[in-house]
Order: structure tokens, then C-alpha cells, then sequence
């Protein structure tokens, strides 16, 4: 059966999730107009860590497996335009441990994903930019990187 090891693996880290995740995150199979679920597509959110500028934020954020995970890691973006400097314009993640070629291994699950794009918000790296202003104001002043942050933060509230 096609993708039968991916959505094995998928349907077993929502097992796995919904028995123990992290305080404020979410992670959901997508749920289709005809009420099935969706195993290689998940809405999750991201919540802003406590004590940083991304406090008080809650990150929506995409994840697209295909029928090759865990073989090779999902694509994970965030709404077009986030600004961060590792985020791409297009909403794409730039993390080591998405790119296949270096930090993937098939053993890291969705909430490790997800609590490591957790940290990459509150600490950039910035020897990997994607993107130019997010990076630009992140090294050169950190007073108008950290007033961005903030209002982005504010455009994602709690959806309570």
C-alpha cells in the first residue's frame, strides 16, 4: 500500500500527541470536507515562548508530510510573510532538522519538531538567513527586531 509506513508513523505520533504534548501547543491532522482526516497534512499552533518577545503569541503553522516520512522530513511553514529571519517569505521553515540532506533523522517526532521551531523563534540563527529583513533587523538593531516581534505576536492571539 502507497504511503501505508507514513501514515502508519502519523497515525501513531497522534497517538502519542494527544496522550502527552506541551502546554499550549496544538497539533492536528487536517479534518476534510467529507469529515475524514487528513494524516499527511497537520494545523498546528505554536505558542510563544514564556519570558521572550514571542510571549503572548500563538503561532499558526502548517506541516506537509509526504508519503516518503519518515524517510524525509515534512515541510513546515508559517503563514506567508512571517517575519523571522529563518523563516522564507513564503512562510517555510529553514531549520536543520527539516533539511533532509543535514540535521533529518527519521526517529524526530512532531513534538520535537515543534518545540525545536519553538526555540529557533525566540533564538535565530543567523548563519542561515531566509529572509531579508527579518535578518537585516535582527543583526543590526535589536530594538526594531524586537518591536517587530511584538507586534507580530499580537496579530496571533489565543483563539480562546
Amino acid at each position: 500500500m502507497s504511503g501505508g509506513i507514513a501514515r502508519g508513523r502519523l497515525a501513531e505520533e497522534r497517538k502519542a500527541w494527544r496522550k502527552n504534548h506541551p502546554h499550549g501547543f496544538v497539533a492536528k491532522p487536517e479534518m476534510l470536507p467529507d469529515g475524514t482526516v487528513n494524516l499527511m497534512v497537520w494545523n498546528c499552533i505554536i505558542p510563544g515562548k514564556a519570558g521572550s518577545d514571542w510571549e503572548g503569541g500563538f503561532y499558526p503553522l502548517t506541516m506537509h508530510f509526504s508519503e516518503d516520512y519518515p524517510s524525509k522530513p515534512p515541510k513546515c511553514k508559517f503563514p506567508q510573510g512571517f517575519f523571522h529571519p529563518n523563516i522564507y517569505p513564503s512562510g517555510t521553515v529553514c531549520l536543520s532538522i527539516l533539511n533532509e540532506d543535514s540535521g533529518w533523522r527519521p526517529a524526530i517526532t512532531v513534538k520535537q519538531i515543534l518545540v525545536g521551531i519553538q526555540d529557533l523563534l525566540d533564538q535565530p540563527n543567523p548563519s542561515d538567513p531566509a529572509q531579508t529583513d527579518g535578518y537585516q533587523l535582527f543583526i543590526q538593531d535589536a530594538v526594531e527586531y524586537k518591536k517587530r516581534v511584538q507586534q507580530q505576536a499580537k496579530q496571533y492571539p489565543p483563539l480562546i
